[in-house]
């Protein structure tokens, strides 16, 4: 077994255990569990390990790493399933025309500005593959959720149907969930269109803007 599944499989099982899993202390594998298994409490150590993560395939054709971007201490956050490809090529968020309209939404809806939320993705590189795998989530799953419990937002916002079946792992039916409050880890959790599917289908934009109002109202009550 290579030192790369290794570490694969333990930070698996940290994410495991964080969801409240038990599993036998004294296994191993030749690694440093005290590395592996204990993610740092701090945004800016976590960004450095996940800049410099060759867990999954993502590693091999990312130009990027994309951590994050914004307010540490809004109470919204956005999630991408992966970053679009101009973002993947300089290095930011809020690149191409799906993220024009994603901060024209934030700041002519909510009626802030786009630095005031915060925006990530499920996986923080790009795919070649043209979307992600089950796997790609799997290896990055314990960054994400280490990264949503350092910002604590009250609200977390799902850009597409793709967002929703990664994060929840479920194929419900989108119509059935776009618009609907659900609870991840204890955060209320909604998901509308992402901004790329809104521009191949314009039509839809009065159904996002809905959406959008849906989060603003629960915005003013915190």
């Amino acid at each position: 077994m290579t030192k790369r599944n290794k570490n694969n499989i333990l930070y698996k099982l940290h994410f495991l255990k964080s969801l409240g899993f038990e599993y036998c202390e004294n296994i191993n594998l030749s690694v440093n569990l005290e590395n592996t298994q204990k993610l740092p409490n701090t945004l800016i150590e976590l960004k450095n390990i996940v800049d410099n993560c060759h867990l999954c395939s993502l590693s091999k054709s990312r130009k990027n790493v994309l951590f994050g971007t914004g307010n540490i201490n809004s109470n919204v956050v956005f999630l991408y399933d992966e970053p679009n490809s101009f973002e993947d090529s300089h290095g930011e968020y809020y690149w191409g025309k799906n993220s024009d309209l994603l901060a024209k939404m934030i700041e002519s809806v909510l009626e802030i500005k786009k630095e005031d939320v915060y925006l990530s993705a499920i996986v923080k590189c790009k795919s070649s593959k043209g979307s992600i795998t089950s796997d790609d989530v799997t290896s990055c799953s314990s960054y994400l959720n280490k990264q949503l419990s350092l910002l604590k937002p009250k609200i977390l916002v799902l850009l597409g149907e793709n967002a929703h079946k990664h994060l929840f792992n479920d194929n419900e039916s989108f119509d059935e969930i776009r618009g609907v409050f659900l609870k991840y880890n204890g955060i209320d959790t909604i998901c509308t269109y992402h901004p790329s599917y809104l521009l191949r289908n314009p039509s839809l934009k009065k159904e996002a803007y809905h959406d959008m109002l849906k989060i603003k109202k629960l915005m003013e009550k915190f």
